[in-house]
């Protein structure tokens, strides 16, 4: 682990007013824009203002124990203390080299053992509570309210529909719906709904709240049950009784629970409750409060993770062509595919479902058309290496023996998939489950599970997650469901948390009239070079390859450029860009700098700044829609340029388009 540069921490002052109700603190971002008011008296608010607007009006947050005892309920301060840090976190696996960690920070010290910690950023404020007990203790119930001046419009990430006829059911879910845009008064009483959630202000600023730091606690759904201006924080109770079952017997489903969400043997630090403001939507999309606020990486050797693309299986259904043998779950199909990946540079193949005996739960039941031993001896003669797929069932049943006998043999990594849930326990198992990858040297990919919270600073080793509506919805989603437009929204959203496990690639591409879906020979929404410029503009450290390797070779020039796209960064720079309607972000890798922009339906003419470029002159490779792409999404021309002197770049995108470069001198 490196050290931290740059590191200043030094006493700052804040305002502090008695009243007859309490004490009133104010806390300021280091810039002064971004104003919290906490107020103590009978119970713990906090306000937070931008500028002179009111974004949070005042709103309650506490805690309540099994004993009674509630935290922030007649609270007794012991002191306030307050600091500043100004210091830059060297990322291991992320979209930067380095993060920009500047903040004025409150902590506030309660009779009782427990603290409430603000941070004031440049670009939001957070708060958690913290445990000091040395004995243990359950935590009932938390009180995390967002109280908003107005009813506002909002982006709304509804739990699953064919839950609703039970809240309990919606604990239940794979955090992948697309987003209901509308007023919070006209909020779905029957649903709940996770984390990120993004607010739209009446005069164009955007709240993007989510969490940050889950380690060892139920996530955080939001819930508005009487049409007001306000949003609740839910958190699913803690387990009681399971039962092995689910999607082929790889899931254990919950059966009761207890009447706390947490457990403890002494005292914690709990998730913070984060709000990240923006006053332009583009800000959103190079936005690194959730790294910021995660456990610093812990002390081990993570020197050997190693990001990069994968070659696909599962997307493609395993459908190649133009080969003598039969394509399927087999080591012929599979050598097809690591041949494939050595010869355009790709880094890893993984074998998702089907390498193990169906609905036994068993990591060490292999069936017999496929011989591990053999493949990944293959695979290291090509300098390809491989990822296994795993149900989460199979890989938390006995952890370290499965991960200690497939590093032996020279797997890699494992995506681990079909949690579903985010209580207590599941949260704390994937926490564990990065540790114990961590000690045998194998790369984590948590598909099937919650957003990212920062798991990935503490464990980089954790490369990936889902918790996204991604490309693979378009092999049974109807017409109806709108994906392009989704796709410029995720990124002032969801990827607001971190990286995603979108799994884009698709050689088949379809404009808004021509898709439909196609399980086994499946399409996207938009074109081609929409398809290329999410390399870029989603966030992906493990990065797949969708399609099938017959279909990459019948498209060799799109192939190579995607192989070469790097997945990590030195620097990220959101161009431009506004929810649900396009996007362009611009990264540098060594001497590189990579861009990609994305539109909606609506085709569009777009001036790009690329003043960030400096001074030289530079060319750059394009990939742009081609004239008919309106009419065939797949149509596209690749082109070299030279970057005009004034920085000043216009494109075009067809409906459903997208546009990249590599820039070079």
């Amino acid at each position: 682990m490196q050290p931290f540069k740059l590191i200043f921490v030094f006493v700052f002052l804040f305002s502090v007013n008695y009243s007859f109700a309490g004490k009133q603190y104010t806390l300021s971002s280091p810039n002064g824009k971004i104003q919290v008011d906490v107020s103590v008296g009978q119970s713990i608010e906090y306000t937070v203002k931008h500028i002179s607007d009111v974004l949070i009006a005042p709103s309650p947050i506490s805690m309540e124990l099994d004993n009674g005892i509630v935290w922030g309920v007649d609270p007794k301060l012991q002191k306030a203390s307050n600091r500043t840090v100004n210091e830059v976190i060297p990322a291991i696996i992320y979209k930067k080299k380095e993060v920009a960690d500047h903040f004025n920070e409150l902590t506030l010290t309660f009779k009782g053992d427990y603290r409430v910690i603000f941070r004031a950023y440049d670009d939001g404020i957070a708060y958690r509570f913290v445990s000091t007990s040395k004995k243990p203790f359950r935590v009932k119930s938390e009180q995390a309210v967002f109280n908003f001046p107005s009813d506002c419009k909002a982006y709304i990430p509804y739990v699953r529909e064919d839950r609703i006829d039970s809240f309990e059911k919606q604990f239940f879910n794979s955090f992948e719906n697309v987003y209901a845009y509308t007023h919070l008064s006209a909020w779905d009483k029957r649903r709940y709904a996770f984390s990120p959630l993004l607010i739209e202000t009446g005069d164009g600023k955007k709240i993007c709240l989510t969490e940050a730091d889950l380690i060892n606690y139920p996530g955080m759904y939001f819930y508005n049950g009487d049409g007001s201006n306000s949003l609740k924080g839910v958190f699913a109770p803690y387990p009681k009784e399971v039962k092995q079952g689910g999607h082929n017997e790889l899931q254990m489903l919950v059966q009761s629970r207890e009447n706390y969400i947490a457990a403890y043997d002494k005292g914690t630090g709990f998730p913070w409750r984060t709000v990240i403001i923006a006053e332009n939507d583009y800000e959103l999309a190079d936005n690194d409060m959730v790294y910021k606020l995660a456990t610093p990486t812990v002390d081990m050797d993570f020197s050997w993770v190693k990001p990069g693309k994968v070659a696909w299986d599962w997307w493609n259904d395993w459908n190649l062509y133009d080969v003598d043998f039969r394509a399927g779950i087999n080591n012929e199909t599979y050598k097809y595919y690591i041949d494939f990946a050595s010869k355009y540079g790709i880094e890893y193949v993984i074998l998702d479902e089907g390498w193990a005996v169906n609905k036994q739960a068993d990591l060490f039941q292999v069936i017999p058309e496929i011989d591990l031993p053999d493949l990944a001896a293959y695979a290291k003669t090509k300098n390809v290496d491989l990822i296994l797929w795993a149900g989460y069932h199979a890989f938390d049943r006995d952890m370290e023996r499965v991960c200690k006998h497939y590093s032996e043999m020279g797997i890699k990594g494992f995506k681990v998939d079909f949690m579903d849930r985010d209580d207590q326990y599941m949260v704390d198992f994937h926490r564990r489950g990065a540790e114990m990858a961590a000690k045998y040297k194998l790369l984590i990919d948590y598909h099937g599970t919650y957003k990212p919270t920062g798991l990935h600073r503490t464990y980089p080793n954790v490369i990936n997650f889902e918790g996204v509506h991604g490309l693979e919805q378009m092999k049974w989603s109807a017409p109806s469901v709108d994906q392009v437009t989704y796709d410029v929204t995720i990124p002032f959203i969801r990827q607001v948390a971190g990286p995603m496990d979108y799994t884009q690639g698709a050689m088949r591409n379809a404009t808004k009239n021509n898709y439909r879906p196609v399980n086994s020979e499946a399409m996207s929404q938009g074109t081609r070079c929409r398809q290329l410029a999410q390399y870029i503009i989603f966030e992906s450290p493990l990065n797949m390859l969708c399609d099938n390797p017959s279909n990459y070779e019948t498209e060799k020039e799109c192939t190579e450029f995607i192989a070469s796209i790097p997945t990590v960064w030195d620097e990220t720079r959101a161009l431009n860009g506004k929810v649900g309607q396009y996007v362009s972000i611009a990264r540098k890798s060594g001497n590189d700098w990579y861009v990609g922009s994305m539109t909606d339906w609506d085709a569009r003419d777009m001036e790009l700044d690329l003043s960030f470029l400096g001074k030289g002159d530079y060319k750059a490779v394009i990939f742009r829609d081609g004239v008919n792409a309106d009419r065939v999404a797949r149509d596209y021309k690749k082109e070299t340029i030279t970057i005009p002197d004034n920085r000043k770049l216009t494109i075009k995108m067809a409906p459903g388009g997208g546009w990249i470069a590599r820039i070079y001198r």
